[in-house]
């Protein structure tokens, strides 16, 4: 889908088609947002190319839709790539990326799946075309703001999960407990992966002298970069929960094998003495059935209770030689 909305001069907001693009940038203090909207490489190109006149090595980098967050700064716009976080289920954790082009004048926006944050802004600037007459650094805010809200959702949703299985192992540790824990690690891994690198873009957008960006515009940015460093920092927080959570599994785990492990000593030692009795009393040198007085004799009666005697303290010393006791 393609869709773009023109900002005039006069503020007059209105909707041009593909053909109307180059048309609506030479157009004096207009603002043009353009959103390509999992659109084909062969569509989008020949725009991004040729109307814009964005760098080849850019417009693959859009089109390539496999990177992490970053800014490329090439001087008349600028290029970032930015990741929205969204998680039907709390342990269910998918980031969708938006690419940007920001330059005098125009916005564009290329993601491959919908992102409600910019749709929201969408239908805003439809309502109030005051957001697109504030300029193309106050757009881009919209938008930068919108994705750096929807992260919070997330991890307050993972946050409540992680307590829920705090509760779960406390009460009854399951191995499926283990595996939630396990998912809701790999989801905090991957925030964590996209949080980092989307911090620094907007340092750099607070902090950097950008040809785009004004100097009055930057402390928004600097807000938004605040906002996001806090973000993080709660991100490692509740990792840190998790990895708690995944030895509390394994201190529970070890505490129920003590007690069967308890258990099974107590039984053995119970049946112990009659064990002994048994095997005492069984032995062919009380009634043997065959004469043999060698093997069944008093002598050999005896040497096995000398070796019966002997075994444990021989047994012991053995163990202590090898420091198990």
């Amino acid at each position: 889908m393609i869709r773009a909305l023109l900002h005039h001069a006069d503020g007059r907001l209105t909707e041009p088609g593909p053909a109307e693009l180059p048309a609506a940038l030479a157009e004096p203090g207009s603002l043009l947002w353009l959103d390509l909207a999992a659109e084909p490489p062969e569509v989008c190109e020949p725009i991004l190319h040729d109307t814009f006149a964005f760098h080849p090595l850019a417009v693959e980098d859009a089109l390539a839709e496999s990177h992490v967050p970053k800014l490329d700064d090439w001087e008349s716009y600028l290029y970032i790539v930015l990741h929205s976080v969204h998680a039907p289920r709390a342990k269910a954790l998918h980031t969708h990326e938006l690419d940007l082009f920001v330059g005098p004048g125009y916005l564009v926006t290329h993601r491959e799946e919908p992102i409600e944050g910019l749709d929201g802004t969408w239908a805003a600037a439809h309502r109030d075309p005051r957001i697109l007459g504030r300029g193309c650094e106050h757009l881009l805010y919209r938008l930068v703001s919108e994705l750096v809200s929807s992260h919070l959702p997330v991890i307050e949703g993972i946050d409540a999960e992680v307590e829920r299985l705090e509760d779960q192992i406390l009460e009854e540790p399951e191995r499926r407990a283990l595996g939630e824990a396990l998912q809701c690690k790999r989801g905090l891994l991957l925030l964590r992966r996209i949080l980092a690198p989307q911090r620094e873009v907007l340092n750099r957008l607070a902090r950097d002298q950008l040809g785009v960006i004004g100097a009055e515009h930057r402390v928004y940015f600097r807000d938004l970069y605040d906002h996001l460093v806090r973000l993080y920092g709660i991100t490692e927080s509740v990792r840190d929960l998790v990895g708690g959570i995944l030895e509390m599994y394994l201190s529970a785990i070890n505490n129920r094998m003590n007690q069967i492990m308890k258990t099974f000593t107590l039984i053995t030692t119970l049946f112990m003495p009659i064990s002994f009795v048994v095997g005492f009393f069984g032995m062919n040198f009380f009634a043997p059935s065959v004469a043999l007085p060698a093997w069944t004799g008093r002598p050999a009666l005896w040497a096995t209770l000398g070796a019966l005697a002997l075994t444990p303290p021989l047994m012991y010393l053995w163990l202590r030689l090898r420091r198990w006791v």
